[in-house]
């Protein structure tokens, strides 16, 4: 398990950011954290914000590494098509053809 420890401020930022972040994904973030802050188990946290456990430790880890700064960058996998290089060539092409 790992073993955390947080500051009196970080708990009342991590309280604040819950609720207040733009972002659902970084407020999901924020409650793991301030679940585990107040003594929760991972298990009850998993159960409770329906999270895998590999999501929650990664939580953990990117607090553990970076801080409640960590917790706030969204990094989602976004595939880009191999077409994607060749984008302005094919969107002038078709704008040549509506003409």
């Amino acid at each position: 398990m790992i073993q955390l420890s947080f500051s009196a401020e970080e708990i009342e930022q991590l309280h604040y950011e819950r609720f207040h972040h733009p972002h659902p994904r970084v407020q999901q973030k924020m409650e793991a954290l301030y679940l585990k802050s107040q003594g929760y188990s991972h298990q009850e946290i998993t159960r409770l914000l329906r999270v895998t456990k590999p999501t929650l430790l990664s939580y953990l880890r990117d607090y553990e590494t970076g801080g409640i700064g960590n917790l706030k960058e969204l990094t989602f996998y976004r595939p880009q098509s191999e077409l994607k290089q060749h984008q302005q060539t094919l969107e002038g092409n078709c704008s040549t053809q509506r003409e």
